[in-house]
């Protein structure tokens, strides 16, 4: 029976041993590749118990839980995510970032390319703010969302209330709309 404790006891220190901390750059290629590949478990694997995502006036507390549901609503628009620079500064990383997406598409900002400024705690990710998007042309961005709301409104009342359903269901509505919208600008 020691045998066994002695063996057991080595196995379990030599993977412990085995396993790395990632770096902090490291950590946030690991969260981009989660999205980019449809894998919650790797983002999820370098992320605190919470994770505070900051736009502008908008500060979005989320659970792992509640996360997931912003990842899925990520994904209906088949999001992709290119890491252009990570730099690290001050036990913080500033990533710039080119992400694609249907919905970057429709709005006429593809790629859109941004700064967030990255914070950690315990080698996990707990807070991402956005510092800036460097492409952005945001009255082109807000004509072609107010056309499309407006459009919805009108003549698929049903769709209503997508812009602000962060759920997948909001972004499944979403996409409906844009297609639908697309579909009678090329009948005119």
């Amino acid at each position: 029976m020691k045998k066994y404790f002695i063996l057991l006891f080595s196995l379990s220190l030599f993977i412990s041993c085995k396993d790395e901390t990632l770096s902090q750059s490291e950590l946030v290629t690991e969260y981009y590749d989660g999205f980019n590949s449809s894998d919650f478990k790797r983002i999820i694997s370098v992320i605190a118990d919470s994770i505070t995502i900051i736009e502008g006036e908008y500060i979005m507390p989320y659970s792992q839980e509640s996360f997931y549901e912003q990842f899925k609503w990520d994904s209906i628009f088949q999001s992709t995510y290119e890491i252009v620079e990570l730099k690290t500064q001050n036990n913080q990383v500033i990533a710039t970032v080119a992400s694609s997406s249907k919905r970057y598409e429709f709005l006429k900002n593809n790629p859109l390319t941004c700064k967030f400024k990255i914070s950690f705690n315990f080698d996990k990710i707990m807070k991402l703010e956005s510092l800036e998007c460097l492409n952005a042309d945001w009255n082109i961005w807000q004509t072609e969302r107010d056309s499309l709301v407006n459009w919805t409104i009108k003549n698929h009342p049903e769709l209503d209330g997508f812009i602000h359903d962060l759920t997948m269901n909001g972004a499944i509505n979403y996409l409906k709309a844009i297609e639908l919208y697309e579909k009678r600008k090329d009948a005119l």
